[in-house]
């Protein structure tokens, strides 16, 4: 499992794009079928990629980036629905709940890309999220993750690579700087 942390800007969610579109996921997320297009920017980034996959491929995959989940959700209810995955109507769920959904039917072995999934989900459910992940990784699902959320950042064995400071380098999640802000915004107001 991988995470990507940063501030805005530092090109965390474009080089999770660009693998993405690199492994063969639509840009604006869903699993290897999808192929759909509401507005065409995608970054020629990917093109410069070269993937190196392990000899086992995953026997599944999924692109999530929470601003682009209605869509996704529109699709596995009129286009997708009754294929590998039966999926519940994601659009009688709430936002978190239909994008918790999606990865709970994941099946083992996956390649989950998450873009800021915490925008979608409460602390909880983040927590929740931080189960499935765990629950993943131990039947063999591959997880690539940009986040700031210092509890996603905490799964366990993940390894965290920052994109501050104008390189990328490995981290201890919890001596990020959105551990560190959400500490000292802690310690201010909890007194």
């Amino acid at each position: 499992m991988t995470i990507f942390v940063g501030e805005n800007g530092t090109g965390k969610s474009t080089l999770l794009e660009a693998i993405a579109v690199a492994f063969g996921f639509n840009r604006e997320g869903g699993t290897l079928n999808f192929s759909h297009s509401s507005y065409d920017d995608v970054s020629e980034l990917h093109e410069a990629l070269t993937l190196v996959r392990g000899f086992t491929r995953p026997k599944w995959g999924q692109y999530l980036r929470a601003e682009t989940l209605y869509n996704v959700a529109t699709l596995v209810v009129t286009e997708y629905q009754g294929g590998r995955v039966s999926l519940p109507d994601l659009h009688a769920q709430s936002h978190g709940e239909s994008f918790l959904s999606f990865l709970r039917y994941a099946p083992a072995r996956s390649l989950i890309v998450l873009d800021e999934p915490e925008a979608a989900l409460s602390p909880r459910r983040q927590l929740e999220l931080v189960e499935l992940i765990e629950k993943g990784v131990d039947e063999g699902s591959q997880f690539i993750i940009v986040t700031h959320s210092p509890i996603i950042m905490g799964t366990e064995d993940a390894q965290v690579l920052s994109f501050d400071g104008g390189c990328v380098h490995e981290v201890d999640w919890r001596k990020t700087d959105a551990v560190r802000v959400m500490r000292d915004f802690l310690a201010e107001r909890l007194v």
